[in-house]
């Protein structure tokens, strides 16, 4: 079957932003403008359990009107499919936006109109500044109190380090908020109602100043925009002719660009990462979707249109890219598995080639054969079953057995491994038991599924207690997970209090030399090693050189003694957490001709590894959290002596809209039960979110005190 569309009429976007930004709200509006659905559902709407909008179609999120898993829906908007990721807005569950990010050719930040740039959309741009996703700004809830649209644009220059190009500004603002000025087609659009279905008027923008509405705003700040529509529209049209050498000239030479070109020059720089575009509207009020929808076609890419994909070889080195063609061997990446009522689904961007129901794939990463059996389109919790599916697609395959998520699936003529995706570190684990005697055996299949759903949850089982613990991104995360078990699983379990993941670290340089004799009738085992043990700089990871001249350590003994190093690094000797960031150096050593092997040699490296860990005096590390706390200000003084009092520091205190915020830095260990201290001291007026940071030494005075507490 030939390609139905062709690709430069595809666009695999994500909406991304900050918790409450209105992500949810926004795609419910692209549905419905898009015929998609007909009816409405408010996210505020949910919470009696009834309804559900279309992303949000779990138990836990209806529940709390929050984003949970991201979702994907496909629809059209003038003769172009637009696929669409949903993905949530709070920390924990970052690793949604990581490998969302990681298939889409372009995504939408979506930014509330009063707090402008919020801490998890400042962590989402970074992270798709690491995957080069080019993307557009869309400054939304316009409609709000205390909406600023200048300290919106602000943060975007400058605490994310965007170029910008405002291709709209609002007019009016709060309840004033009646459209916006459109400055690359020169006109303004003005809302008749705030109805879902209400029409809006377009007018030039020479004309925007003398219109009634606009005459009646009340406050200077929204004048003042429209007073400067020309210089700002004249700011826009040089921003956007500096991505394209002819149209600059062009206009150097006193001619105006026309509308196709100032689009065209938007587009190449957005593309190219350079540019990112700037909309505004309010989704809630059926206000600028449509507008958005019209500036996703003008500017995001179609798949392919910003490069391929690389390939890599075992060790994650670069050794080509793939381009987005249907005409090339197959090339896929799974990047999410979830488990529901149709089955294991396996979400999966095909990057080249043609995928048929009944090919076979190689699954590159590991090893094995997977059979296409079902493939499906995916409108967020419904499947519609297809029958093949071509570069640029976004589908899932149905119940495949090997494929985790970030596996590579490829035509097994031509296998090859994609780029890895990056997931990040839990920092908190929980002990988890099943609640009863009956669940004892579904509770680790239980677990087993949710895990492999998600890459920032692990599993492991304490060898000293024979406890099973889960360890993930946040008290909300573990809370859902478990949450989620029942709901999807059928199985109940029992959640422990929840601990932090520390770390340890070498204290000093240590030079330390161990030899292994074993000698009990038969033959003995012996191996001698010196080696030098270095602090690393934080993030700079473990790392094993080998010194030896000489022939002192045979070649083939030394993979032994840096697999020791490896493996003793994750327990440490302060209290059994993974040791971090130093330097092994192998110096020398001394073997026999008989009784030296490799066995010999890893258990010489193990043990010099423990001996010189506890002589460097060795640290123990804790992860500390970026927070941020944003409230009214009268309550900002019992905010900021609480910091204090958690072990934390204050980096910065301001304003946001009408309210006060503080961020700073405290330890994870300080943070469980944070909520409830908040709403006390604030009257439930106090929100906050925080994010991990760095490790940080924990005080000498604090170790014993906060070992027996985890130990409780």
């Amino acid at each position: 079957m030939a390609r139905q569309k062709p690709l430069h009429l595809y666009r695999n976007i994500g909406i991304i932003a900050h918790i409450d930004a209105g992500k949810t709200t926004t795609t419910e509006r692209i549905l419905y403008y898009t015929g998609k659905k007909h009816q409405i559902i408010d996210v505020h709407d949910t919470k009696d359990g009834k309804g559900s909008t279309t992303t949000d179609y779990l138990e836990q999120e209806k529940k709390r009107g929050i984003t949970i898993q991201s979702a994907a829906v496909s629809t059209e908007w003038k003769g172009h499919q637009i696929n669409v990721i949903d993905t949530p807005g709070h920390v924990d569950f970052t690793i949604e936006v990581n490998r969302s990010l990681r298939v889409l050719d372009g995504a939408v930040v979506v930014f509330d109109g009063v707090a402008g740039v919020e801490p998890q959309t400042e962590t989402n741009w970074r992270l798709a500044d690491q995957y080069n996703v080019p993307r557009m700004c869309y400054i939304n809830k316009m409609d709000r109190i205390g909406a600023n649209f200048k300290h919106a644009v602000n943060g975007i220059k400058n605490r994310l380090g965007a170029n910008i190009v405002l291709c709209q500004v609002p007019l009016g603002s709060s309840d004033d908020f009646i459209g916006m000025a459109d400055l690359i087609a020169g006109v303004g659009y003005i809302w008749d109602s705030s109805d879902k279905d209400s029409k809006w008027e377009t007018i030039p923008l020479d004309q925007v100043a003398d219109h009634p509405k606009v005459k009646a705003f009340t406050t200077t700040a929204d004048t003042e925009w429209v007073s400067q529509l020309a210089e700002l529209r004249a700011h826009s049209i040089e921003s956007a002719v500096e991505m394209d050498d002819d149209a600059m000239h062009a206009y150097l030479d006193g001619q105006e660009p026309t509308l196709e070109t100032l689009k065209k020059c938007i587009r190449k720089g957005c593309v190219a990462g350079k540019l990112v575009p700037v909309f505004c509207g309010s989704s809630y009020r059926n206000k600028g979707v449509q507008q958005m929808l019209d500036g996703v076609i003008d500017y995001m890419p179609y798949p392919g249109e910003n490069g391929g994909i690389s390939m890599v070889d075992e060790d994650g080195n670069i050794i080509g890219e793939q381009a987005v063609t249907d005409d090339a061997p197959v090339r896929a990446l799974a990047f999410k598995v979830i488990n529901d009522q149709f089955g294991t689904l396996t979400f999966t961007r095909i990057y080249s080639g043609v995928i048929k129901k009944g090919d076979t794939l190689q699954n590159v990463t590991r090893g094995k054969k997977e059979r296409i059996g079902r493939i499906v389109e995916v409108q967020a919790n419904a499947t519609k079953e297809i029958d093949e599916v071509r570069a640029g697609d976004i589908c899932a395959f149905v119940s495949l057995k090997e494929t985790e998520t970030g596996d590579s699936l490829t035509d097994p003529q031509h296998p090859v491994l994609l780029e890895r995706m990056r997931f990040p570190d839990p920092v908190i684990s929980v002990a988890v038991e099943p609640k009863s005697r009956n669940d004892i055996d579904k509770l680790s299949t239980a677990l087993y599924k949710m895990v492999k759903a998600d890459p920032s949850l692990r599993m492991e089982v304490d060898q000293e207690t024979g406890q099973t613990v889960l360890k993930g991104m946040g008290e909300l995360h573990l809370e859902i997970t478990i949450d989620r078990m029942r709901t999807e699983l059928g199985v109940e379990a029992n959640m422990g209090k929840p601990k932090v993941s520390f770390r340890e670290a070498f204290g000093q340089t240590v030079e330390h030399t161990y030899t292994h004799k074993k000698q009990s009738g038969g033959s003995g085992q012996f191996a001698e090693v010196k080696m030098i043990f270095e602090p690393g700089e934080p993030g700079s990871g473990v790392v094993f050189s080998d010194e030896v001249v000489g022939g002192r350590v045979p070649r083939e003994y030394i993979p032994a003694v840096e697999h020791a190093i490896t493996v003793e690094s994750r327990q440490g000797q302060v209290a059994g957490y993974e040791v971090l960031d130093f330097k092994a150096r192998l110096v020398d050593g001394k073997y026999h001709d008989v009784d030296s092997s490799a066995l010999a040699f890893e258990i010489a490296g193990r043990a010099c590894f423990r001996e010189a860990q506890k002589m460097s005096k060795p640290k123990l590390l804790e992860p500390v959290m970026k927070l941020e706390v944003v409230t009214e200000a009268d309550y900002l003084g019992d905010v900021i002596g609480d910091i204090n009092r958690r072990r934390g520091s204050v980096s910065e205190q301001g304003q946001k809209g009408t309210n006060a915020f503080v961020q700073g830095f405290v330890p994870l260990a300080e943070m469980f039960g944070y909520i409830n201290f908040l709403r006390s001291a604030t009257s439930g007026r106090g929100t906050f979110s925080m994010i991990f940071d760095h490790y940080e030494e924990v005080p000498a005075s604090m170790v014993a005190k906060l070992m027996e507490k985890e130990a409780k």
